[in-house]
């Protein structure tokens, strides 16, 4: 911040439009009860993966709207994939684009989102007595890999 206030945005006009990659990942720690209805497809509001699937592509390509001074890019791949390791919903996304600046906050943006629609769509199994999560967390959000290409495009 300056003392006037918050930087705008970062110019970018002058640098050139190149291929833009970028790999993130995060992990949903879950209850057994939630696993097996992930699984068994009962969850009452639909399938996990596949509405957060979507929920992780919109946010890719809504990355602007919710990190102020993203500037807009115009994605020409979101893949989003799902794993288990143990407890752990893992979401991975990969990003691509031909820009002039990178995807690595799309890619975040996505896991993030990813990973909330599921949490909300379990929540019910994931509360305790006391209507609170003490063991269902988010964690591990990282950025896998990140490159670009050498030249122009």
């Amino acid at each position: 911040m300056t003392k006037k206030g918050i930087d705008g945005i970062i110019p970018v006009g002058h640098k050139p439009i190149i291929e833009r990659y970028a790999q993130a990942e995060g992990r949903l720690h879950l209850g057994l009860e939630s696993i097996a209805a992930i699984n068994q497809g009962t969850v009452s509001k639909g399938d996990v993966l596949e509405a957060s699937t979507v929920a992780a592509i919109q946010a890719a390509k809504e990355t602007p709207r919710a990190i102020p001074h993203c500037h807009p890019i115009p994605l020409e791949s979101c893949r989003v994939e799902w794993d288990w390791d143990e407890s752990d919903l893992i979401c991975r996304v990969t990003v691509s684009a031909h820009w002039k600046t990178g995807v690595e906050m799309e890619a975040l943006c996505a896991v993030t989102t990813g990973l909330l629609c599921a949490l909300d769509m379990v929540k019910s199994f994931e509360k305790d007595d006391e209507g609170q999560y003490p063991s269902t967390r988010i964690h591990g959000v990282r950025v896998l890999k990140k490159r670009k290409s050498d030249g122009e495009v």
